[in-house]
């Protein structure tokens, strides 16, 4: 059973930086692309970058380029999301996914973490 656990939500000030941790279990994640997604609150989950698991190829929305990266440690099994310059709007819950796959212009997962808090004050 493929588990995705989250880490490094908090609180930060606008302009701030944060990382954000996810480590997986329960399967071989090879082929796969793994990523964040974000809700905040009243809003639809959004995606927000993805990565091949096996060749590192990146993916972001247009609203965090240049100042998100996503990486991934595949001999520790993590995925990480650098933030920085970070905005009052960028304030949601996080979601580690695993398995993403487009569905038309959208992006879904088939697996999913339990969330972390991302509070920006402005």
């Amino acid at each position: 059973q493929v588990q995705l656990v989250e880490s490094g939500g908090g609180l930060v000030q606008a302009g701030g930086s944060l990382r954000l941790s996810c480590v997986a279990s329960g399967r071989t994640f090879s082929g796969y692309l793994m990523g964040w997604f974000r809700q905040a609150p009243g809003k639809e989950r959004e995606f927000v970058a993805g990565i091949n698991w096996s060749y590192g190829y990146t993916y972001y929305a247009d609203s965090v380029k240049g100042r998100y990266t996503i990486s991934r440690d595949n001999a520790k099994n993590t995925v990480s999301l650098q933030m920085n310059s970070l905005k009052s709007e960028d304030t949601a819950v996080y979601y580690c996914a695993a398995n993403l796959y487009r569905g038309g212009s959208s992006w879904n997962a088939g697996y999913w973490g339990q969330g972390t808090l991302v509070t920006v004050s402005s």
